[in-house]
């Protein structure tokens, strides 16, 4: 028996070793997300930004830590399966209580994968389903804070209630006129219920923690008035005389959406229990995938776990095929897709043509870049993976022949479990959300007849909004690069959001010219380019002749977006970045700014 005592002891030992490493994973990662409080206060944005990057790489490094030291302590990769199949049983004993028992499942695979084969992949030895509920967790120290509070106003004292729910954050800095401000939001919250009678369960539900991102801080919350529920969002930021204010109200989910963005950086949100916070923003936003509300919270290993498991359940339920994407195919990335399923699959190729000077390393950085950077609500997130496994039987041969062609590197078809059931392994994908291409929906347009009101509606502002994004890009300090329009996409409340980043670059490492005028009249009959170039130069006035051949187009873009196309523009702003500016970037219309409707009134 003392074999088996002895097996069980180490057992116990590994899984707590585990446990002491996610631990100090989620203490560290709350840490640094509580510190965001005081850079708002102190109005750090720069630390804000570095704090945003950073934190995205402490998941991967604690769980380095943590497979180090099991595998110095207890030669982990040596023991038998046996002595790991206990090493789960009591993983999940000390999930009991638990706060963030979803995530410690998720950290136990991480490690988990990194020291044993694949074939030990499964329920018995990894948290492939969960094993522990996340329902009704709750703090229950006196000390603790709820996940939310609620408010139970009147109509006569509604506006007092407001100020006493942003006066219960604590923020460490004036407002110039919450009264004011107050009175602004009852406006909005009296035009969205008007004579509704307000019933016995009339109440306001605001979510414990603020949640900070850029330069401001969102109070979250719903109105609850009978069967009604409304989401709202409050953005909190400094005027122009350095106080504090409430800039507008956000409500319903379609706003909520927009907020909580694939297309934007991840909230930083002190959350003792973080799948209560999910379940809250669930309720408001129920089209939304869990897994995109972790991504938003910044624990995006989560998102990826559920994403991988509602990915894996599409499949079991579908019976569609991968197939090439539709639309012009890139020269740097593979994509392709299932019908049926909203995201696209991205595969970096194994060659390029010769215009493009890149490697895979390079491509693999400018992703690593907008990961990590302020996405501004006009870049696309991307999931990584490896070595993911897909069904053969799933794939269209032309896709397959597809990826043999042009990323032979990054296929292998096997039946690598040996249960007979062949498998199309792709050694390293990103995973991005499918948008209708910028270019297919102007032909969309087009195709209508330029007679067509709707479409003519279509088309100017779907080239209104390219430019805008664009413009938001400069403010984050990032050079898409190539501008052509189908390395846009159309999200489905017509935001406009680049996906292509194998050109990027800040806009501080790039050289913005005017193109010199011809020395004499064989340079200006000269089919090539009779100045130097340097690798960094950028030449805003030849984007035209790329994007605006169409008249149309052309006279929307040059009435709202001109300014591209004057290297000025680029250089005011890239030396504006230079000198420590920070630029606002808002996840609504700035006519919904309070400052806005009061000029308006």
């Amino acid at each position: 028996m003392f074999p088996q005592r002895l097996d069980s002891s180490i057992a116990y030992d590994i899984a707590k070793a585990m446990m002491d490493g996610f631990n100090r994973h989620y203490d560290l990662f709350r840490r640094e997300s509580a510190r965001a409080k005081h850079r708002f206060e102190t109005a750090d944005w720069h630390g804000q930004q570095r704090a945003q990057r950073e934190r995205i790489e402490f998941y991967d490094l604690r769980v380095r830590e943590a497979s180090t030291r099991l595998e110095r302590e207890f030669k982990a990769g040596e023991q038998p399966m046996e002595v790991w199949h206990q090493v789960k049983l009591h993983y999940i004993g000390l999930l009991v209580n638990h706060h963030q028992p979803e995530l410690a499942e998720t950290f136990f695979n991480s490690v988990t994968t990194k020291i044993l084969h694949r074939s030990y992949f499964h329920n018995d030895f990894i948290f492939v389903r969960p094993a522990v509920s996340t329902e009704y967790i709750e703090n229950e120290e006196p000390t603790a804070r709820p996940t939310y509070k609620a408010w139970y106003p009147t109509r006569d004292n509604l506006e007092q209630v407001i100020v006493q729910l942003i006066e219960s954050f604590d923020l460490r800095q004036p407002f110039s006129d919450l009264p004011r401000d107050a009175a602004d939001v009852l406006v909005q919250v009296q035009k969205r219920l008007g004579d509704m009678k307000l019933r016995a369960n009339f109440q306001i539900q605001a979510l414990s923690s603020l949640f900070f991102r850029n330069k401001g801080a969102y109070v979250v919350g719903k109105v609850i008035n009978g069967f009604q529920e409304i989401p709202f969002a409050l953005p909190i930021l400094y005027d122009e005389q350095g106080k504090l204010c409430i800039d507008a109200m956000l409500f319903g989910e379609d706003d909520l959406l927009i907020l909580f963005s694939f297309a934007r950086a991840y909230f930083m949100v002190d959350m003792e229990i973080p799948s209560a916070y999910v379940q809250f923003l669930r309720s408001m936003m129920p089209r939304k995938p869990r897994a995109e509300i972790y991504n938003a919270l910044g624990l995006a290993k989560q998102g990826k776990t559920l994403f991988y498991r509602d990915f894996l359940q599409h499949l079991r339920h579908s019976t569609d095929r991968f197939r090439i994407a539709p639309g012009i195919k890139g020269m740097v990335m593979l994509v392709f897709d299932l019908p049926s399923f909203p995201y696209v699959f991205k595969v970096i190729k194994d060659y390029y043509p010769p215009q493009k000077d890149t490697t895979r390393e390079q491509i693999q950085g400018k992703y690593l870049l907008v990961k990590q950077h302020d996405r501004v609500g006009r870049m696309a997130d991307t999931l990584e993976y490896s070595n993911v496994a897909f069904p053969l039987v799933r794939f269209e041969e032309e896709l397959i022949e597809e990826i043999r062609k042009f990323a032979p590197s990054q296929i292998e078809i096997s039946d690598r479990d040996g249960d007979g059931q062949m498998e199309v392994i792709i050694k390293h994908v990103y995973i991005e959300r499918r948008m209708i291409p910028l270019n297919i929906y102007l032909q969309e347009s087009f195709d209508a007849g330029a007679d067509n009101v709707r479409a003519r509606e279509q088309m100017e502002r779907a080239v209104i909004e390219y430019g805008n994004a664009i413009k938001d890009l400069v403010a984050a300090n990032i050079f898409p690069g190539d501008m052509l329009w189908k390395n846009f996409g159309v999200t489905r409340h017509g935001k406009v959001v680049f996906y292509d980043y194998d050109e990027i670059e800040y806009i501080t490492d790039c050289n913005f010219r005017r193109v010199p005028a011809p020395r004499n009249e064989e340079d200006e009959m000269s089919g090539e380019v009779w100045y130097h170039v340097g690798p960094k130069d950028v030449f805003p006035e030849t984007f035209g002749p790329f994007l605006l051949g169409n008249p149309s187009v052309r006279q929307v873009f040059m009435k709202h977006h001109a300014d591209l196309l004057d290297a000025d523009f680029w250089q005011t702003n890239k030396e504006r970045i230079i000198e420590g500016h920070v630029h606002d970037v808002f996840p609504y219309d700035l006519t919904r700014r309070f400052s806005e409707l009061r000029k308006a009134a």
